[in-house]
């Protein structure tokens, strides 16, 4: 029961990625050449509905194993920042990457050989992740009982928002909005920490380019479902677009993953994990990380832009 239901919850998280083109690049070009936040506002709430879950969670009694955090350190910036590069470089942060390959964007094949060579590289030859862990906050060891009927009544009430916002808006249902995949992605993502423990892509990819996959047991199970449910999500919808990649392509996919892994390393921690894990549990590495990362690609995509402006002026 608990095999079928993993994998049927990686396969929504996968779904949902794809339906929402769930990306962190992709939001933030949209803060960077249209001045709209919906997308960046979408992933930062699914960190506070996975914190909400958390509490609920421990509320509760449920809560499962947490693994230990790591304490502030410049290796989080400087993996934030590689991270940002990788993710622009790329066209898509590790989000970003399943959707793609949920709509038929073959070249994103290559991002996640990539990520391996990445985690290979740093885990071989930098070592930078070597600050002792600290434990669980302080705050979730003792959460209060009455806290349950606020966190539920705020899911029950924001769904409900969602719902009005989307039955007076578009009827196209081949997207769902921002907030409705990460939404799903949030709850999908809880439920399966129940059922198997912390759990992202990225962090499956770095276990496996470290020698550790005799230690994934189901875990492993939960990428190909993951993946399997972005092209259902794709095909469902009609969404394939079946672009055959060019060599530069695949290279830029595969250089931008290797980037990627390197920071996650010295995070330690793929965008993915920082938003559905260490954020929520407020670790400040998993802050710095982000807002590095976020800077980096704001910056890069400036700079971009002004790039193209002055090669038009030309």
């Amino acid at each position: 029961m608990i095999l079928l239901a993993s994998v049927f919850l990686a396969l929504l998280m996968g779904f949902a990625v794809q339906r929402g083109g769930t990306c962190l690049v992709a939001a933030l070009e949209e803060v960077v050449h249209r001045r709209r936040w919906a997308r960046f506002r979408a992933l930062l709430e699914t960190s506070l509905w996975v914190l909400g879950g958390f509490v609920l969670l421990r509320a509760l009694d449920r809560l499962p194993m947490v693994p230990m955090g790591f304490p502030l350190h410049w290796h989080a910036a400087l993996g934030g920042a590689l991270l940002g590069v990788g993710a622009f470089l790329n066209g898509g942060c590790a989000f970003g990457v399943v959707a793609r390959i949920g709509s038929g964007q073959w070249a994103w094949l290559a991002t996640p050989p990539g990520f391996l060579a990445g985690f290979g590289l740093a885990g071989n030859g930098l070592g930078m992740t070597s600050a002792m862990p600290v434990a669980i906050p302080e705050w979730m060891q003792q959460v209060p009982i009455g806290l349950v009927p606020l966190i539920i009544a705020a899911l029950v009430a924001r769904l409900g928002w969602l719902a009005w916002n989307r039955y007076n808006g578009s009827t196209d249902v081949s997207l769902w909005s921002p907030h409705h995949a990460t939404i799903v992605l949030g709850v999908s993502f809880l439920l399966l920490f129940v059922c198997v423990g912390a759990w992202s892509y990225t962090d499956i990819l770095a276990e496996l380019a470290t020698g550790r996959f005799m230690e994934l047991g189901l875990r492993g199970l939960l990428l190909p479902a993951m993946f399997t449910g972005a092209l259902l999500g794709g095909w469902s919808a009609g969404l394939w677009e079946h672009r055959w990649p060019s060599p530069r392509a695949l290279v830029k996919c595969f250089c931008g993953g290797v980037l990627m892994g390197v920071g996650a390393t010295l995070v330690p921690g793929g965008n993915d994990s920082l938003i559905l894990f260490g954020m929520p549990l407020l670790w400040p590495n998993a802050w710095l990380a982000f807002a590095c990362m976020c800077v980096v690609v704001v910056v890069t995509l400036w700079l971009s832009e002004l790039g193209k402006g002055q090669r038009a002026r030309s």
